[in-house]
C-alpha cells in the first residue's frame, strides 16, 4: 500500500488542486492533506477535491515536518509499505508513482529515493547533495556567485551530469518517496526544525544505515519559491534552522559528514579540478 501527504499553509487552492489531481490519478490509496493554518477556511474545499483526501486540521503552524509526521504515523498505523511526502507545488504525470514503487520493491535496500525534479520551464533542479557545511547553507548566502561557484558545482553533484542513479546523503524535501519500515527504524522528522533542514537530517539518518537513491529514469515538476531569498523573514527563519541544525550535528567538526561525504565523492569518481 502507497500513501502519501501534503502539508498546506494558506496554500494557493490551484496549487493544491494540481497535486491532489496527481496524487488521484495514481496507486496511492490514501492522501492526508495536513493543514497547518490556525483555521480550516480550506477543510470543504480539499475534502471535495477527492475521495482519496483525508483532512487534517493540524494544531497551528508547528512546521513542515511536524505536519508530515501527522500523517506519517497514521500510515505506519494503517500498515503501508509506501509514504510519499509531497509539496504543494509538484506536478506529475500518471505512472510516476507506481514506476517509484518498481524501482523501491526492486531495490530492498533503498529507505529513500527522489526522482529527477525539473523546474516548470524544464530547467534541472540540482537537488542531490552532499551533507552541508556552515559554509554550504549559511555563509555562500552572502558572498557572490563567482566565489561560490566551484564549491558548488561539487556540493550539489553537478559534476556527475544526473543522468545515473547515486546513492546521495541528502535529498529534497520537495518529494521524499519513503519505505515505511525504515521511517521506523530511523525515525520521523526532526521536529525541532521548523522549516529548511527536516530534510537534511533525515536524508542523513537513513543514508547512514540505507540507501538514498537518486532515480533518474522518473521526472516530477517543482515550481521552487525559494521564499528565503526574497523575504527578510523566510530569511531569519532559515538561519535560525540552520544554526538548529549545526547545534545538533556539529558545525566544523562532523565526523560522520566528513566520511559520507568522501564515499560519495569516491564512488562517484569525483577529481578536484587542476588549477593552472
Amino acid at each position: 500500500m502507497l500513501t502519501a501527504s501534503v502539508v498546506i499553509y494558506n496554500s494557493p487552492k490551484k496549487d493544491i488542486q494540481t497535486v491532489v489531481t496527481c496524487v488521484e490519478n495514481s496507486a496511492v490509496k490514501t492522501v492526508y492533506v495536513v493543514d497547518n493554518a490556525s483555521n480550516d477556511t480550506l477543510k470543504e474545499f480539499v475534502q471535495g477535491l477527492s475521495k482519496k483526501v483525508v483532512y487534517i486540521q493540524g494544531q497551528g503552524n508547528v512546521g513542515h515536518g511536524a505536519g508530515h509526521n501527522i500523517a506519517i504515523k497514521k500510515t505506519i498505523e494503517n500498515g503501508a509499505a509506501y509514504h510519499v511526502v509531497i509539496n504543494p507545488d509538484i506536478q506529475f504525470e500518471g505512472g510516476t508513482l507506481e514506476k517509484l514503487t518498481e524501482f523501491m520493491d526492486a531495490n530492498p535496500n533503498a529507505g529513500l529515493v527522489m526522482p529527477k525534479i525539473m523546474s516548470l520551464d524544464g530547467e534541472l533542479q540540482y537537488l542531490c547533495k552532499l551533507i552541508p557545511t556552515p559554509f554550504d547553507l549559511i555563509f555562500k548566502r552572502f558572498l557572490p556567485t563567482k566565489m561560490t561557484q566551484k564549491r558548488m558545482h561539487k556540493f550539489q553533484l553537478k559534476f556527475t551530469d544526473y543522468n545515473a542513479v547515486m546513492n546521495v546523503p541528502y535529498l529534497s524535501g520537495c518529494f521524499m518517496f519513503f519505505r515505511t519500515s525504515v521511517l521506523k527504524d530511523a525515525g520521523l522528522f526532526d521536529e525541532r526544525f521548523f522549516l529548511y533542514p527536516e530534510d537534511i537530517d533525515i536524508t542523513r539518518r537513513i543514508h547512514e544505515k540505507y540507501e538514498t537513491l537518486f532515480y533518474p529514469s522518473v521526472e516530477i515538476m517543482h515550481a521552487h519559491a525559494a521564499a528565503s531569498y526574497v523575504s527578510v523573514k523566510m530569511l531569519k527563519i532559515h538561519i535560525v534552522n540552520m544554526i538548529r541544525y549545526f547545534n545538533k550535528w556539529g558545525w566544523f567538526f562532523d565526523k560522520k559528514r566528513r566520511n559520507a561525504n568522501r564515499q560519495v565523492l569516491k564512488k562517484l569518481n569525483f577529481h578536484t579540478p587542476k588549477t593552472s
